[in-house]
């Protein structure tokens, strides 16, 4: 059925979009963090998205029809969207001058952060953005199976 198919899609993008939100979510959290067991400020994590291709390549459908395996039902892979990697932001970090703190360096600079505030903000908004469409694409999926039901009866 292909309602199926479109569920996994709007599902994909949900599940991303959530990971996303968790992401900055980590990020906002250690903000302020200038000592993590790998030594060294906070480094911003964002994640890195793929598209999934939804369709079968001639070559696949006719390597199934050889074997025999093609039939009047349609083998087709689910698209979608799905999280690659979570990547470090190779950005410099900000340094404040504080030498009273453990963690200045032998100048007397502690490295902050590369986590920018306004940034995640805008980047959370997105991603929340992102999140409602799939909620109302489904939500409109939802109706029209219902609609087609109701039709049925």
């Amino acid at each position: 059925m292909a309602f199926m198919s479109t569920i996994s899609i709007i599902g994909s993008g949900i599940t991303a979009q959530h990971l996303r939100l968790d992401v900055i979510s980590e990020n906002v959290t250690n903000m302020n963090t200038t000592r993590t067991e790998e030594g060294g400020a906070y480094r911003r994590k964002l994640t890195v998205f793929q598209a999934v291709d939804g369709r079968d390549t001639f070559r696949n459908v006719l390597a199934l029809t050889q074997n025999g395996m093609v039939s009047n039902v349609r083998h087709e892979n689910t698209g979608g969207v799905k999280v690659v990697e979570i990547a470090e932001d190779p950005s410099d970090f900000k340094l404040k001058y504080d030498p009273t703190d453990p963690d200045a360096n032998e100048e007397g600079y502690v490295e902050l952060p590369n986590v920018d505030l306004v940034m995640e903000v805008a980047d959370a908004m997105a991603a929340s953005q992102a999140y409602s469409a799939n909620v109302t694409a489904f939500n409109v999926l939802k109706s029209v199976i219902s609609s087609g039901l109701e039709i049925g009866r």
